[in-house]
């Protein structure tokens, strides 16, 4: 498959620094994938409400990603966007906003996120009162799921369609529904949708227990870890930095080191996109080698750092997987 223009716009001018980072870990990836490996992506900051989803979606339905793991706002923000993305107020000048024009936008029921604003009950009220019931449900039966799976059976039953307001094609928790595509969101607690369960749970109309935890995430990222990490390996594809990236590449140590399971491959592949300066202390602004010693990465793993931001920097390397 002869590639697209933008893959030929990379391959012609990222020939230095920054720009040859991203193309060097572009053919990582797809060298990666060739040989037979799978790709965890982990989405760090507000990924989805910049709309990774246009591209990420297409990664997911062409088998270009195996596993992700996010944050709580990311995997609700790309349900918001879904089903309120014409509500949404973008503040191009979000640098010079005053405490008072912060202030004005709360009034308002806009909650900011950089330069675009969600609407508070367009999005999350309209998500609200549709899990809301899938929790309850759940419970009634003695269920309980992890918090993906919930978002799952609310994409899947139809019952928010008629709110759609972006092409399908660019949601990537719709590709990943349809795929159940495995997910991990540690942390799911510091999310909206996660201070809203508390909010039922104080209430005393829903239990702790109907929502799996982040440590029953990690013995199942253990499980599918050993299982899928044969052959080429596991890589590691890490947008941004925080707890979805911290959380799951330490499922490496974890099993070689506490459960003694020492014929466990470390990752095979890893790239980190940051804009977080590289400095002593701060996981996001780790260089990679770092991680070696804490038994997450071999000496050979090929590893790579893109200094940039994030969302010029991913839909990039995914158009140069994608051959687009």
């Amino acid at each position: 498959m002869e590639r697209g223009p933008i893959s030929q716009f990379i391959e012609k001018n990222y020939r230095h620094f920054n720009a040859a980072a991203l193309l060097d870990a572009a053919k990582g990836y797809e060298t990666h994938l060739d040989g037979g490996g799978k790709m965890m992506i982990t989405l760090g900051g507000a990924m989805s409400t910049a709309e990774l989803g246009i591209t990420l979606a297409e990664m997911i339905r062409q088998d270009k990603v195996a596993i992700i793991s996010c944050t709580g706002a990311n995997l609700e923000e790309d349900i918001m966007n879904l089903v309120a993305h014409t509500h949404y107020k973008r503040v191009p000048n979000y640098r010079d906003l005053s405490p008072q024009d912060e202030w004005d936008l709360l009034e308002n029921n806009f909650n900011r996120v950089t330069d675009t604003c969600i609407t508070e009950e367009e999005a999350f009220r309209r998500i609200q009162h549709h899990i809301v019931k899938i929790w309850k449900d759940a419970e009634d039966k003695g269920e309980r799921y992890f918090p993906h799976e919930y978002m799952y059976k609310l994409l899947l039953s139809g019952v928010m369609k008629d709110s759609y307001e972006i092409p399908l094609e660019h949601s990537w928790m719709i590709a990943a529904a349809e795929k159940n595509l495995p997910i991990v969101v540690p942390g799911w607690e510091d999310s909206t949708m996660g201070n809203i369960f508390a909010s039922y749970i104080i209430k005393g109309e829903l239990k702790a227990s109907t929502m799996k935890s982040g440590i029953e995430y990690m013995a199942w990222l253990a499980d599918w870890y050993r299982h899928n990490s044969g052959g080429k390996g596991i890589g590691f594809f890490q947008i941004g930095g925080g707890i979805s990236g911290d959380f799951p590449i330490c499922v490496v140590p974890m099993l070689y080191q506490d459960l003694e399971m020492h014929d466990v491959p470390f990752w095979s592949y890893f790239c980190q996109i940051s804009d977080s300066t590289t400095s002593y202390g701060s996981y996001s602004g780790a260089v990679p080698n770092e991680k070696i010693t804490w038994g997450k990465l071999d000496i050979h793993t090929p590893k790579f750092i893109v200094e940039s931001d994030a969302t010029i920097v991913a839909p990039l390397i995914f158009a140069w997987v994608l051959r687009q």
